[in-house]
């Protein structure tokens, strides 16, 4: 009884603690339009108008440098430059420069205040852990070039191998057979699995891991190690990894497939699989998508797509990716993080961007307007060739039209350290209809 009435004020205290976050969150939201009103006066329309004005152009100068090439990409990068300096050189001329900076200011702190208001309690977003015995028998794959050489700067070798890890070093001469290794291991009787190196090969023997049922160990060596990070692990330094040998806890987490081929994190389709196919973009990433995006986003490059999720059908994106749940998508920049892996859902977002319109159609993120998102849990992309290329976990491959993609629940048992950052709480976009609710209800 103790513990419940314990619960119960502890539930009550956090509703009363929104309540006035809420609240404060829409009084910062009246201090800054009283601000502006009251320091801007007659000139507030003309802020507003310059300011909305200058972003327009700006994501129209944007999409103009990325789509068409020659004299016009230069004059857009002009554009793009000397817009806001000329905003800039307005508000300073008309002394409303610390106006425009104490309203940002105070918008900034509305919408911190709004989303711890509306933020999501522990239990929504953190993937539930089980206790469970430290193997006995481990098989770790490592790659020396990963990560710009990972494995050596933090001796993950010598370091698994005193753990009583067997390891197999992908070290050559010439291409390695990791799946004929892994599966070498498991007829051994290895009862855990694991990889030092990129999301690709993360992925590879995170498949016959989830086959055999087994554990999975992923020690973050690889250049950006994204898998990682939605495990909460610590990519600065991957050695903090094999502390889940010996003091580790267990989650499941959702795999995808991709054709019949296992993906941890996401498959892209359009543009950026395109792009990546290039020969040219190891040596040269940037140059190589300045040249190929003007045909790719024009539709003279490149496979036309045809995408289903569901209910929702898109005709000719320039890009499609699907992901091992769903990302935020909660600003303007793209994607964020997956706060969950477990939930046995796709992530579908679409860009279908052929026009300037479009472009500043995206600054309303909604689907007329360019962008299409979806949580599912097939999706598929046909294409008018019989071959499209695909990034699968940054691995750049040619599938077999129609592209089906799947999610199988909780398939992959990952094992983590018990002590490790932890993954960082997901941000909710703020709804002010449900605030105002919360905040005088």
């Amino acid at each position: 009884m103790a513990h419940e009435h314990a619960k119960h004020e502890s539930v009550a205290d956090t509703d009363v603690r929104r309540r006035w976050l809420a609240r404060a969150a829409f009084a910062a939201v009246f201090a800054a339009v009283v601000v502006l009103v009251v320091f801007a006066g007659l000139k507030t329309f003309i802020v507003l108008i310059a300011t909305v004005g200058a972003l327009v152009i700006g994501v129209a100068a944007a999409f103009w440098f990325i789509a068409v090439r020659g004299l016009f990409r230069w004059v857009a990068l002009a554009i793009l430059v000397v817009v806001p300096i000329a905003l800039l050189v307005f508000l300073i001329t008309e002394n409303l420069l610390w106006v425009v900076l104490v309203v940002l200011a105070l918008l900034l702190l509305a919408g911190v205040l709004a989303r711890a208001a509306l933020g999501r309690d522990r239990a929504d977003w953190m993937m539930p852990e089980q206790e469970v015995a430290p193997p006995k028998r481990p098989f770790v794959v490592m790659n020396p070039r990963s990560g710009g050489g990972k494995v050596e700067k933090f001796q993950l070798q010598s370091r698994a191998e005193a753990l009583g890890v067997e390891v197999a070093l992908l070290d050559g001469p010439g291409p390695v057979d990791v799946a004929a290794l892994t599966r070498a291991a498991v007829e051994r009787g290895a009862d855990l699995l694991g990889v030092a190196g990129g999301d690709g090969t993360q992925a590879l023997v995170a498949g016959i891991a989830a086959e055999h049922d087994l554990p999975f160990l992923v020690i973050s060596a690889g250049t950006r190690n994204h898998f990682a990070l939605d495990l909460g692990l610590d990519r600065d330094d991957p050695s903090t990894c094999l502390d889940a040998l010996t003091d580790g806890v267990e989650i499941r987490v959702d795999l995808g497939s991709v054709n019949g081929r296992t993906f941890v994190n996401n498959a892209s389709f359009g543009a950026y699989a395109e792009v990546v196919q290039s020969p040219a973009y190891r040596d040269d990433k940037t140059g190589t998508m300045l040249t190929m995006l003007p045909d790719l986003i024009s539709g003279a490059r490149g496979p036309r797509l045809l995408a289903r999720a569901g209910d929702v059908t898109i005709d000719q994106p320039q890009a499609v990716l699907v992901s091992n749940g769903a990302y935020e998508m909660h600003d303007l920049a793209g994607l964020g993080r997956r706060p969950r892996i477990d939930t046995g859902t796709l992530g579908v977002v679409a860009v279908s961007v052929s026009s300037t319109l479009q472009a500043v159609g995206l600054l309303r993120r909604t689907r007329q307007h360019g962008l299409t998102q979806h949580i599912g849990v097939e999706a598929i992309v046909e294409a008018d060739q019989p071959e499209i290329p695909v990034g699968v976990d940054g691995e750049a491959l040619v599938l077999a039209t129609p592209v089906r993609c799947t999610i199988t629940p909780q398939a992959l048992r990952v094992r983590v350290p018990r002590h490790r950052p932890g993954v960082r709480p997901p941000k909710r976009p703020v709804d002010w209809v449900r605030l105002r609710q919360l905040a005088w209800r």
